[in-house]
């Protein structure tokens, strides 16, 4: 399965152990394959390392965050046209998503919740991206 996880979810895999580290189980055991634009990673990455550096988690979450962007797939930003979201920081992940023929893209954030079904693209929260795409 096509994915994309917008940073919130990876600094949640990152950091702790919770849904989202459960989201990047997925990606590790190659049942979902994750996608990002030069800037969807790049804020993913400076997310991350923020909450890193201000959290201080006791495992090598460095370790963790540097796996995720070696191995998530790199696309080229499908042009939207306008933009579609409240936040335009969000914008890239919908670009990403398109470029890569996600069928999801898996967030907290709720200017991205909002807008349902964009695309053909499921915008879903962790719990239901594991329960609802990777039963069991």
């Amino acid at each position: 399965m096509r994915v994309v996880f917008d940073a919130n979810v990876v600094v949640a895999g990152v950091c702790w152990q919770g849904e989202g580290w459960l989201c990047l189980i997925r990606m590790a055991r190659r049942h979902a394959f994750a996608y990002g634009t030069v800037a969807s990673l790049e804020e993913t990455r400076e997310t991350v390392v923020r909450v890193i550096r201000e959290r201080q988690p006791t495992h090598n979450a460095s370790a963790r965050l540097d796996w995720y962007l070696d191995n998530v797939r790199q696309v080229e930003p499908w042009p939207l046209g306008k933009r579609r979201s409240r936040d335009p920081r969000d914008d890239p992940n919908l670009a990403a998503a398109l470029a890569g023929k996600a069928s999801v893209l898996v967030t907290y954030d709720h200017d991205l919740l909002d807008l349902g079904e964009p695309f053909g693209i499921s915008i879903v929260r962790p719990a239901c991206f594991l329960a609802r795409f990777h039963p069991g």
